[in-house]
């Protein structure tokens, strides 16, 4: 089952390591049951399942997920043989609860990324680190995986290897031009090992950056902004996003460089800039 949802569905090691434990936590749950073999896996079985997360306290989100999880194994399960039935289809499709997401004001944004002053080669790696992350709304795996020849000085873009294994091709700005040529030459020699590789960001000791040194980064750029939200390398995507809906941009194109397989995913990010339109209205029309 791993193997199908690493090489057949694609999805990202996050995602096969989530849906892992929570089949094994309803292989635990059938045991419990007495169920001898997987031919207990049925609707009852795995309304009870979700019933006992729900009484748990999971979030919406969580048995959204654990929803999904146990569809598809049943469907998987069924495909193989192991099940005569597939009772995955008789469960309704659990919807996860949709927060907005904290997003930095554009004077916040140029706050953070004006940054300290300073040289050497961390300084450096962290600017271009920030300008890419806010200039491109990638992820941060995606930031971690990139290679010094997926940079196109020319046309200005990023070759970028999203979750399933999809690529795409993301433009950037000025701003995180100059920074990345000035990590890359000034930088990023300093930090160059034989262990470095291909690797466009590295860490101190000369290996591929990692995320949780990102993720520091972020944090302590956004710490020395005073009443800038604390957020992660994601909140720096969710800004990215939308500055662009507010700055004109359309969803398709926003979903583009995103790269979400799906509009919907996307959509979120036009009701925080509805959110912000709905605030401004109310303070400055007259009848508001």
């Amino acid at each position: 089952f791993e193997r199908y949802l690493r090489l057949e569905r694609g999805l990202s090691q996050h995602t096969v390591r989530a849906y892992m434990t929570d089949l094994a936590g309803l292989m635990g749950h059938l045991r419990a049951a007495g169920a001898e073999n997987l031919a207990g896996l049925d609707i009852v079985a795995l309304r009870a399942w979700l019933a006992e997360q729900h009484r748990a306290g999971l979030a919406r989100a969580t048995l959204a997920r654990r929803t999904a999880c146990a569809r598809v194994f049943s469907t998987f399960a069924h495909r193989r043989g192991w099940l005569a039935d597939d009772p995955g289809l008789l469960l309704g499709t659990a919807k996860a609860g949709r927060t907005l997401p904290a997003v930095l004001g554009q004077e916040e944004a140029r706050a953070v990324l004006d940054g300290p002053e300073g040289e050497g080669p961390k300084r450096l790696r962290d600017q271009a680190i920030m300008e890419v992350l806010y200039g491109t709304g990638i992820r941060v795996s995606e930031l971690c995986a990139l290679d010094v020849d997926d940079v196109d000085r020319d046309r200005r873009t990023l070759r970028v290897l999203g979750k399933g294994g999809r690529e795409r091709t993301v433009p950037f700005g000025a701003p995180a031009m100059q920074a990345l040529d000035a990590w890359c030459v000034q930088g990023r020699p300093l930090w160059l090992r034989e262990r470095s590789g291909p690797a466009l960001f590295l860490g101190t000791r000369g290996g591929r950056i990692d995320p949780g040194t990102v993720r520091r980064v972020v944090h302590t750029r956004l710490a020395a902004v005073e009443g800038a939200p604390d957020m992660g390398p994601h909140g720096l995507r969710h800004t990215a996003a939308t500055h662009l809906l507010e700055g004109g941009a359309d969803l398709r194109s926003v979903q583009e460089i995103l790269g979400h397989a799906s509009l919907n995913t996307t959509q979120i990010y036009t009701h925080v800039s509805i959110d912000r339109l709905r605030s401004a209205y109310r303070q400055a029309h007259p009848r508001a």
